[in-house]
């Protein structure tokens, strides 16, 4: 039976970016294990899977507007290093909950910091890039 919308399954795969570099894997861990179109992964992975049957392993690339969207440069900011609270000693990669203006609290990644200026990213980090997946469906429940 092929899988359908509404269908739960266990998949095993492994994400890379258009050079090649993994970015992530379920290999030596338990199988993902998500309902077809329950929105616990991304559109792209979750189409993938439509129509495979059990056993069957196929290779997608998944383009950035069906993965994790285009980088926005509106969620990049950058400001003066006086920002920062007092105590809070921020490294490159780090994520920190900011303050919105409208007062929802962002997740941001440190990007760059130097003696002036901290600059934030709210883009999910694989934002922007097309994806190349290997999907292997182990199990239909």
């Amino acid at each position: 039976m092929t899988i359908k919308q509404g269908d739960t399954v266990k998949v095993h795969y492994t994400g890379t970016l258009e050079d090649g570099e993994i970015f992530d894997s379920s290999q030596g861990k338990p199988p993902l294990s998500f309902t077809i179109g329950s929105g616990k992964v991304i559109p792209g992975f979750n189409d993938a899977v439509i129509g495979m049957e059990v056993g069957e392993t196929k290779d997608v690339t998944i383009p950035a507007e069906r993965a994790y969207g285009e980088r926005k440069d509106e969620l990049v900011i950058i400001a003066p290093v006086e920002q920062i609270p007092p105590g809070l000693k921020p490294e490159i990669g780090q994520m920190l909950e900011v303050g919105g203006a409208s007062g929802d609290i962002l997740k941001m990644r440190v990007v760059e910091l130097d003696e002036k200026n901290i600059t934030l990213d709210a883009n999910p980090p694989l934002a922007g890039q097309n994806l190349t997946f290997q999907i292997e469906l182990v199990e239909r429940n």
